[in-house]
């Protein structure tokens, strides 16, 4: 039971890190307001949940590797409305 332990908290952690990008994705879509996000930030940050999704590929950590793709997506999702909204001022 304690050698699963560490994979629970990483699944925990992986829920709780996601869920929180969940509310921006759906409020960047529907709204198309991205006035308040930083391009440097996201497209940073973006970059670096790629990283780690990479990194949990090679490593073949299960939490590591679904919560970065899941996240790198929404984030990806939300850096693209925002390159495609910086683009049309």
């Amino acid at each position: 039971m304690l050698s699963d332990t560490p994979d629970l908290i990483g699944y925990g952690a992986a829920v709780l890190t996601t869920a929180a990008f969940v509310p921006q994705a759906v409020k960047s879509w529907f709204s198309r307001d991205l006035s308040g996000i930083s391009l440097a930030m996201y497209g940073l940050f973006t970059l670096g949940v790629g990283l780690w999704l990479i990194y949990g590929l090679a490593i073949g950590s299960w939490p590591v590797i679904l919560a970065n793709g899941i996240t790198f997506v929404l984030a990806g999702t939300v850096l693209a409305l925002k390159i495609r909204h910086s683009r049309r001022k």
